[in-house]
């Protein structure tokens, strides 16, 4: 076999593994995937898994990126560009990232409940919720550039809440406990958000 042979059926492998990582994932919320239920789904044996991926964390980490890939995260994230003010771009936050949480559910809970035992995947995990932040304090600032901001609140304070408010924690409830659609949920959280930071004369639902 061809050197390039070689690197192809690696990165074929590779592939294989993290769509058996994904898939197991989010069929299971994210709780109780091992490493040999990945093996066993990608086709291979548990030790070729870590010729591959040299820990868990590693993988998960790798499937998060490989998911955003696939899901196309950057082409959604560009629809911030065409936002023409706080409103539109708070409208676009609920739109990208409340249809993006239900595709990303079950590796998002896995690495929730082992980011507090393990600082690469925090430090991952950490990354991903950074940008989301600096989304929230895009809109917030622009709000209050266009003096739309509701009074009362603080840019920093407005952002916590902001964040807090479209936390998976809280879509979590809202979708899987009280069975909200993934349209109700968007619906809702707009006028919730406009409700509460944006000046009610100047919001639109």
């Amino acid at each position: 076999m061809s050197s390039e042979e070689s690197d192809i059926k690696t990165s074929a492998t590779k592939t294989r593994i993290l769509e058996a990582t994904w898939q197991l994932l989010e069929a299971h919320h994210g709780q109780g995937v091992k490493m040999s239920d990945i093996a066993k789904a990608a086709g291979i044996s548990r030790q070729a898994v870590y010729l591959h991926f040299a820990s868990r964390t590693e993988l998960m980490i790798a499937t998060m990126n490989y998911v955003d890939e696939v899901k196309g995260l950057n082409d959604r994230l560009n629809l911030f560009n065409s936002a023409k003010s706080g409103t539109e771009l708070l409208d676009t936050c609920v739109d990208v990232w409340g249809n993006y949480i239900p595709e990303i559910y079950g590796l998002a809970k896995a690495m929730l409940m082992t980011r507090d035992t393990d600082e690469a995947m925090a430090a991952a995990w950490n990354n991903s919720m950074n940008c989301l932040r600096d989304v929230c304090l895009s809109t917030i600032d622009t709000l209050e550039k266009e003096d739309k901001l509701a009074a009362g609140w603080p840019a920093k304070e407005a952002t916590d809440m902001f964040m807090a408010m479209i936390s998976i924690n809280n879509w979590e409830q809202l979708t899987i406990e009280y069975g909200w659609s993934t349209d109700q949920y968007i619906s809702w959280m707009k006028i919730l958000l406009k409700q509460t930071f944006v000046n009610q004369g100047d919001s639109k639902r």
